[in-house]
Order: structure tokens, then C-alpha cells, then sequence
């Protein structure tokens, strides 16, 4: 991976990142993460999802930034598993031993798990900003994401019941606590697609857009928003809603209070008091 340092302005330090199959930039304390193979609508072959699992591991552990969007090129967000990484699994019938050809259909699919949970163990809040086709393995990456938003003309389709398949990289295990378990039981049985109003009302996205242009124009709002708050209190906020989701009420607040017992003398919280006695904005540092 290479970095690429450029000032478009005087005051704004640019860095691109460069990788095969995304485009990924950093600007403001926001990165911008976008799937680039629009020839192939943005199916993801092996190379490319463990490039991903590499972009938010590093922007997790990158002081520079503080929330991620995660966005698509050319037609479409995501189209998922690539289909010849797909049919590349059907060599597996080769190998006579089930024991063996288990183990390695198992291994396959935790590699692709690994890939999609670094998303959501990335300390930094990530934001799907979805155009038209989020299929298949598309939906089980925006699942892993923090806030999610879409265009009137994006559909989300768990597409893998067609393929003879059960979806298997998270949309199953992520998205029955993000909207009604039913609602995914429909979208799961079906495969239909669930266009950009209906996934508005059923919570699966946040706000939906009439157009791309306005949805990125809205996201990178809320990206700015965050980018501005304090980075220790936005990494222990996503922790503890994560933590909150797989647990008791009571274990998350025994987690909470264990963790505010440290964190709640940080040097933000000192710069938050600084500021509102020179009745100023607070300048957090990275």
C-alpha cells in the first residue's frame, strides 16, 4: 500500500490510499471508502475482500480519522460475492473426504466472515451510503456498518436463497437486531427487493435520498458532525452500543460503568470544560 500526500488547498491535507479493488481517501478526519469495480458492479472477488478486511483494520488503528463512509463507484454499491469466487467453490466436490472438503468450505466462509466483521470491530463509526444493487453480500456488509443511507432507486435483496444458498457472512446473525426479524424472514425466504422507501420504513436505513448526489451531500453532514466530537467519546460510544446489543441490560450497565470509571478523565472532557468557559468550540485532538 502506497500513501499519496496532496494539498488541493493550502489548509487541507488530502491522502489517498492507494489498493486494487477500492478507492480510499482521507480528508477532514473522514475516509472515504468506495468499492471500485464497477465493470463487475462491484462483486467482490477473494483479493478484494481481504483488501477490505486490510482498509479497516488500518483506518481503525489510523489517529487521523474518525469515522468512515463507505460508498460505491459506477452503477451499483454492491453486488457482493463475486461469481466466480462463488463457482470456484464448486471445486470443493473434488475432494472426496467430507471431513476434509468441510473443513475447507468452513475455512472458505470465515475468511469472508473476517472480511465483513472488521467492519463492525473497526473502533471508528462506519456509514454505508447505498445507490441502486446492494446484493447478496452487500447487505451483509452494510449489517456490519453503524448508520445506514440510501436513494429511492437502491434495493437491498438477500439473494443467496436463489443461489440454493443461506446467507452466511452476517445479514442473518446482524440484521434481525437492526429491524422486525420477520421483516428479514421475508427478505431471507423471498429474495425480493426492498427498495429505498420500504427500507426507510422498516429502519433498515436512517434517511432515504431522491437522488446519489444529495446522499452523499447528507452523509458527508453526519460524517462532519461526528468528526467533530470527541474521538475517545465516539470510540467508547460504538463499543458500548455493540457491547448493549449482544448483552443484558444489567451486563451492559456493569460494562459502562467499568469503562466510564477510566475514561471518564480524558483530556476531551478537560478540553469540553476548557472550551465552554472561553465559550468556544472544542478542538479535540486525533
Amino acid at each position: 500500500m502506497e500513501i499519496t500526500d496532496f494539498h488541493p488547498l493550502p489548509s487541507t491535507k488530502f491522502i489517498a490510499m492507494e489498493y486494487d479493488h477500492f478507492k480510499v481517501d482521507i480528508e477532514h478526519k473522514i475516509a472515504r471508502v468506495a468499492f471500485n469495480r464497477p465493470e463487475k458492479t462491484n462483486a467482490l472477488n477473494m483479493d478484494a475482500w481481504l483488501e477490505m478486511r486490510s482498509i479497516f483494520e488500518n483506518l481503525s488503528k489510523t489517529a487521523e480519522v474518525r469515522v468512515i463512509i463507505l460508498l460505491g463507484e459506477g452503477k451499483h454499491f454492491c453486488a457482493g460475492i463475486d461469481l466466480e469466487l462463488l463457482m470456484s467453490i464448486d471445486q470443493l466436490r473434488a475432494i472426496s473426504d467430507q471431513d476434509q472438503r468441510s473443513e475447507k468450505a468452513k475455512e472458505f466462509i470465515l475468511t469472508l466472515q473476517q472480511a465483513v466483521t472488521s467492519i463492525e470491530k473497526c473502533s471508528k463509526p462506519v456509514i454505508a451510503a447505498v445507490h441502486n444493487g446492494c446484493i447478496g453480500g452487500g447487505v451483509d456488509i452494510v449489517a456490519a456498518c453503524d448508520l445506514r443511507y440510501c436513494t429511492k432507486d437502491a434495493y437491498f435483496c438477500i439473494k443467496e436463497i436463489d443461489l440454493a444458498m443461506v446467507a452466511d457472512l452476517g445479514t442473518l446473525q446482524r440484521l434481525p437486531k437492526i429491524i422486525s426479524p420477520s421483516i428479514v424472514a421475508e427478505m431471507a425466504y423471498t429474495g425480493k427487493n426492498v427498495f429505498g422507501p420500504e427500507a426507510k420504513e422498516n429502519h433498515l436505513v436512517n434517511e432515504c435520498f431522491d437522488t446519489k448526489e444529495l446522499l452523499h451531500e447528507g452523509v458527508m453532514k453526519i460524517a462532519e458532525t461526528i468528526a467533530e466530537k470527541s474521538p475517545i467519546s465516539i470510540r467508547g460510544t460504538k463499543n458500548v452500543l455493540r457491547h448493549s446489543r449482544d448483552h443484558s441490560v444489567e451486563e451492559g450497565l456493569e460494562y459502562i460503568a467499568e469503562w466510564n470509571s477510566t475514561m471518564l478523565f480524558s483530556d476531551d472532557m478537560a478540553e469540553v470544560f476548557e472550551a465552554m468557559k472561553e465559550k468556544r468550540k472544542p478542538d479535540f485532538k486525533d
